[in-house]
């Protein structure tokens, strides 16, 4: 398996992953209309150029040269070394099979690299990757009802010191 950090020639490659992995990961969790917001929102070529161009530095995972997964991280608080991960999906296929770890573990190690010391992000409440982040190490520290356009986010905030 490859992880290395996407580039801007990379956005359909990932557009093309969250329209794979969203669906299926969020069809017993969210409302097929957010689910569908949430993809035009976030994963759309315009938005992820965005999001790379405001410094939030996405990686790829590859099996046998074909991409499986993502994951999205970014400077949060500089002045307490935080970073945030903003994303990380698998092929649904390929989950349980170590590569959800072995993504976070790269984030890990680019984030102390930059002088980070601690890791946060925010997962939905009913989202079996809460019992994930909890075995990779992160500590629920919160919970969060985020308002976001017209639907109501239910999150915990993780976090873990690195």
């Amino acid at each position: 398996m490859l992880i290395r950090y996407a580039t801007v020639a990379d956005i359909p490659v990932i557009h093309q992953l969250a329209h794979l992995i969203w669906p299926d990961t969020y069809k017993s969790i969210l409302p097929t209309g957010q689910i569908d917001f949430m993809l035009t929102e976030m994963y759309s070529l315009q938005s992820l150029k965005k999001q790379i161009n405001e410094g939030v530095h996405f990686i790829i995972a590859e099996l046998e040269e074909k991409p499986v997964g993502f994951a999205s991280f970014s400077l949060s608080e500089e002045k307490s070394g935080t970073f945030i991960i903003h994303k990380l999906y698998l092929l649904t296929e390929l989950q349980g099979k170590g590569i959800g770890s072995e993504l976070l573990n790269f984030i890990k190690e680019e984030v102390i690299l930059k002088g980070g010391k601690a890791l946060t992000l925010n997962v939905n409440r009913n989202n079996p990757a809460v019992r994930f982040y909890q075995k990779y190490g992160f500590m629920i520290s919160d919970e969060a009802d985020l308002i976001y356009h017209r639907f109501v986010l239910n999150d915990y905030i993780m976090s873990m010191q690195l």
